[in-house]
């Protein structure tokens, strides 16, 4: 069943090409949006450019990249923390990032479908969420996420996984990435650790 967001995210994980290109049509995608900062999988080589690019073009499916603006891995050290974790606060007032985020609400107001798509499998442990969602939760766009099961479900609903539900929606969310160490969203402590390449 497609979703009513216009802008969704999925995560490829483990999952082979076939299934992730299945759930891309399903949901009648017509942009697929790499926000990984390089667009290339050791793990998984089916997701790297040179090979998933034609597949999605012979699906009628756009590829673009916009890991340079939207890709939660900066080069620079200054947006990691002193546990080398990413500062998702700083990292979302990079103009790169505020340049991508700003074509993606052109994306939602001109309701054309388009897919972000990043490594990591589940949505709560992915800056899609904790980054680019929380990013356009507060310009008022909602988004939905697509499931490892292929279940779409809201940014609210994954942020309130991080935080066991206690999120109060009021409150700013700061989450980080890349780290054993815990993550603060809001006044909730929750673990986190990401997989993005």
């Amino acid at each position: 069943m497609a979703s009513n967001s216009t802008i969704l995210t999925i995560g490829y994980g483990r999952t082979a090409l076939e299934i992730i290109l299945e759930r891309l049509q399903e949901h009648a995608a017509q942009y697929l949006i790499d926000v990984r900062a390089s667009p290339f999988s050791r793990f998984n080589p089916d997701f790297s450019r040179p090979v998933l690019q034609p597949v999605l073009e012979e699906a009628g499916i756009t590829y673009v990249h916009m890991g340079e603006g939207l890709g939660g891995r900066p080069t620079d050290p200054q947006y990691y923390d002193d546990r080398g974790r990413v500062d998702y606060v700083r990292l979302a007032e990079l103009p790169a990032f505020q340049h991508d985020l700003e074509r993606l609400i052109r994306i939602d107001e001109q309701r054309l479908h388009a897919v972000l798509m990043c490594s990591e499998g589940k949505p709560e442990l992915c800056h899609r969420s904790k980054l680019i969602g929380v990013e356009l939760a507060k310009r008022g766009i909602a988004i939905g996420h697509i499931d490892p099961d292929g279940a779409v479900v809201d940014q609210e609903t994954v942020i309130a996984r991080l935080t066991g539900g206690q999120l109060n929606l009021l409150e700013e969310a700061a989450p980080t990435a890349r780290s054993r160490q815990p993550t603060r969203i809001g006044k909730q402590i929750v673990a986190a650790r990401t997989t993005d390449e």
